[in-house]
């Protein structure tokens, strides 16, 4: 199962004509579905931290759940809402550089408004085109992302109702579900704040996980009856062992004009008009110094790999890096002018390991 397929395959049980249902979740029960996406929880972390989740592991498992590449938030949530994979909705991680703009780096998630989130991410969201068709459809999440480039580029088409306190969430996420048919898509990046600082595991990491935990029992509570709950997630997380800083101590950072992407997913650009032969120097490079602890890939390679889908637009081809490096391990690649924040976050993501690529899909009908 494919995070692609899962907001489709919902819609569809909702009666969204041109959608369809390719997880065999059925017709919806009675109009109302709730999609919460956890960011940050690998489906490891619920089988490993069980006990932690005694409402989360009384639900149905659905299945696992692959992500796309880079298992990271910007790319994984366009995957959910397009329905499609990075290489056609063109969000290919966390930062990328902007095509002819002099090496400017757009930051996914912070956006920048030079740059227009619709022609940036050009593909209709499952959310515009259930809209269309008088499904309601709400966004319920913190207040801050209400309009960012980011929301309008990924979530657009969804009425926002926004709110802070998980008590507040719940509020909005039950107002949202009286009109049917009603989708709701409902956001949490708790665990992913605390796995970032402290790590999966630590004690601020379960606390967030146990505060998940209750809302989901609050939710069984507070919900419409026959609504229809589903509880996925963007990406799971590693904590971080070795570090590499590129450029110190080693030769990684010749020819190399941008870094983009994130520790454990690096786009890597050269200087404009570098020529074949200086691609394969850096790429070799790179495969020489990490060996087995990383795949290195250059743009063409990662194409025919399918690294981002089996389609790629010719504006995601443009804004790949001529070189992609992909972590293996506990291992992260630092930039050297982000070292101080990057290295001191304990957890990870956006590699292609099963812990960071595999997330869950569990779900419940209220009774």
């Amino acid at each position: 199962m494919h995070l692609s397929q899962i907001t489709p395959s919902l819609f569809a049980s909702l009666g969204l004509t041109d959608a369809s249902d390719q997880i065999q979740c059925g017709p919806s029960p009675v109009g109302r579905e709730l999609l919460f996406l956890v960011d940050g929880l690998g489906a490891d972390a619920v089988a490993k931290y069980a006990s932690y989740i005694p409402t989360l592991s009384s639900l149905i498992r659905h299945g696992a759940v692959k992500t796309s590449f880079p298992s990271t938030t910007a790319t994984s949530l366009a995957t959910l809402t397009t329905g499609v994979n990075p290489g056609e909705h063109g969000m290919l991680g966390y930062t990328v550089q902007v095509p002819r703009s002099g090496g400017r780096i757009l930051n996914s998630l912070k956006w920048d408004e030079r740059v227009d989130p619709y022609i940036w991410q050009p593909v209709s969201t499952l959310f515009e085109r259930a809209v269309a068709q008088n499904i309601n459809v709400t966004h319920v999440a913190a207040k801050r992302y209400e309009d960012t480039g980011f929301t309008r580029a990924v979530f657009r088409g969804a009425k926002y109702r926004g709110a802070n306190a998980h008590a507040d969430l719940i509020t909005e996420t039950v107002a949202a579900l009286k009109e049917t048919p009603a989708f709701v898509y409902l956001y949490v990046n708790d665990l992913d704040v605390a796995g970032h600082s402290d790590g999966v595991g630590s004690d601020q990491w379960l606390a967030a996980l146990s505060g998940i935990d209750q809302l989901v029992a609050t939710l069984l509570q507070k919900l419409p009856r026959q609504t229809r709950l589903w509880l996925t997630a963007d990406h799971g997380m590693i904590n971080v062992g070795e570090k590499i800083v590129i450029g110190q101590g080693n030769n990684l950072a010749e020819n190399i004009a941008t870094i983009a992407g994130e520790p454990r997913a690096r786009h890597l650009y050269l200087s404009y008009g570098a020529g074949a032969s200086e691609l394969a120097d850096v790429a070799s490079r790179w495969e020489e110094f990490l060996g087995e602890k990383a795949s290195v890939y250059t743009r063409d390679t990662a194409i025919a790999a399918e690294l981002f889908g089996n389609q790629v637009s010719a504006d995601a081809a443009d804004r790949m890096g001529d070189v992609i490096v992909v972590a293996h391990g506990d291992l992260i690649l630092i930039e050297a002018e982000r070292e101080k924040q990057e290295s001191a976050m304990v957890g990870h993501h956006g590699g292609a390991s099963d812990i960071e690529s595999y997330v869950p899909l569990l779900t419940a009908v209220i009774s």
